[in-house]
């Protein structure tokens, strides 16, 4: 098993045994990945695992666990936390089709459920970025009983109680409650 720094995998250098690698990434990698898509919701993050790369003919078998922590944002009260993450996860490669100039071509079911590595080289480190997007929760929460922040004057409802006069009169949908079903 090999730690590298470079995940540009030549499929040359994949010997029919299989390649193990050992992965680390640290603040470098994140830092980069947000550099190029300032959009990405983590802001710092560790991240360990193991990939094995197995070829079956012009076929690539990548096979993974990841593991490690996400520093997020609550989804209720905003603070920074680290949520802790892991995933197995199976992918097959297959060669990249041709490039065919303008002809469109349309794609089968099939077609659909298979990803391409392009050229002589598998771009592991798109497909590991991809994996831990995939790793984080739709909504993350510091914990499941976080109460959030008051709708009326912002304050964190898990350190202190909210003091303000806020009332049920104050939703906008308030006029709803005088309403009776006859």
């Amino acid at each position: 098993m090999s730690t590298r720094k470079s995940l540009q995998i030549a499929v040359k250098s994949i010997p029919e045994t299989g390649l193990e690698i050992k992965l680390d990434l640290g603040q470098e990698w994140f830092s980069r990945w947000r550099e190029a898509d300032p959009g990405l919701e983590f802001r710092e993050a560790a991240i360990t695992g193991r990939v094995s790369l197995a070829k079956y003919g012009k076929d690539i078998l990548v096979r993974g666990r990841l593991e490690g922590k996400l520093g997020l944002s609550c989804g209720r009260c905003l603070e920074p936390f680290q949520a802790p993450v892991a995933s197995d996860f199976d992918l097959l490669l297959a060669p990249g089709p041709q490039a065919m100039g303008a002809v469109e071509e349309e794609l089968t079911a099939q077609d659909l459920d298979t990803d391409f590595y392009a050229g002589d080289t598998v771009d592991l480190e798109s497909i590991i970025r991809e994996q831990i997007i995939l790793m984080m929760p739709l909504k993350p929460l510091c914990t499941e009983t976080c109460q959030g922040l008051c709708p009326h004057c912002g304050a964190n409802l898990n350190r202190e109680t909210c003091t303000c006069q806020g009332t049920k009169a104050d939703s906008p949908l308030a006029g709803l409650a005088k309403l009776k079903i006859k």
